[in-house]
């Protein structure tokens, strides 16, 4: 059998990915790197990814994704010196070591996840995979309405002291709320940007990161993905020019 279909049929990854797991060098054979997704293979050998060993109707630890509704005052990092409240001690999983993928300031809300996959959070926020998360701004100061000259200014990229901004989304759900699609990560990049045009942000909320939104997950909930949601994640961050599994 092919060792990305072993791959796949472990249920480490659908092929596709499997193939690029493989091209990474993260796969050994008996104890050798192998970076032919053709190479045959089966049971007979040990066939180990990220030094975990897998096998055809085994049970292969899955890695853990969880979507969290951070409130305000809740910061994201896995332990505060400060002993504030971490996005991380929202969700009950004592036996895994879980990380945030990326970061919401203290006084921003919304979607943020959580993980025990290193690659997998490297891959969704490096801007090389140019993964979109989705922000709603208010920056309305009494329901004033966001000038079309300064929303024109946020689409084309605006001049920070690290740089233009690359494109964004922007349009305007109401008088001074705007939504705010990004496909970088710099940090408080959303808030830099609105005060940049002249329109300093209220109240922050992500609603969305890669496929995944925030939906009607109530602020202070959380919910392990499915399977199907985690290979979603991973075909957002493929790398460019990629198909995805």
């Amino acid at each position: 059998m092919r060792l990305a279909k072993y791959l796949a049929h472990a249920g480490v990854a659908s092929r596709r990915a499997a193939e690029e797991i493989i091209g990474d060098g993260r796969v050994t054979v008996d104890g050798v790197i192998v970076t032919d997704p053709a190479r045959d293979t089966d049971d007979k050998h040990a066939v180990m990814v990220d030094g975990r060993e897998v096998a055809i109707g085994s049970a292969v630890q899955e890695r853990a994704v969880w979507l969290v509704h951070k409130p305000r005052g809740v910061v994201s990092t896995a332990k505060d010196t400060h002993g504030r409240p971490t996005v991380v001690a929202m969700v009950d999983a004592p036996d895994t070591r879980l990380y945030p993928v990326g970061r919401l300031d203290a006084d921003t809300t919304g979607l943020i996840l959580l993980t025990d996959d290193g690659d997998l959070a490297n891959r969704l926020t490096h801007p090389r995979y140019e993964v979109p998360k989705v922000y709603v701004a208010d920056v309305g100061r009494g329901g004033i309405a966001v000038p079309e000259h300064a929303l024109r200014q946020l689409r084309e990229g605006v001049v920070l002291e690290d740089g233009k901004t690359a494109p964004a989304g922007v349009r305007q759900l109401r008088p001074g709320v705007l939504e705010i699609t990004l496909r970088e990560g710099r940090k408080r990049q959303v808030k830099r940007m609105c005060a940049e045009v002249g329109h300093p942000v209220a109240k922050l909320k992500r609603v969305a990161f890669g496929p995944l939104r925030l939906g009607d997950l109530a602020e202070g909930r959380v919910r392990r993905l499915s399977p199907a949601e985690v290979q979603r994640l991973r075909d957002a961050a493929a790398p460019p020019g990629r198909a995805p599994g």
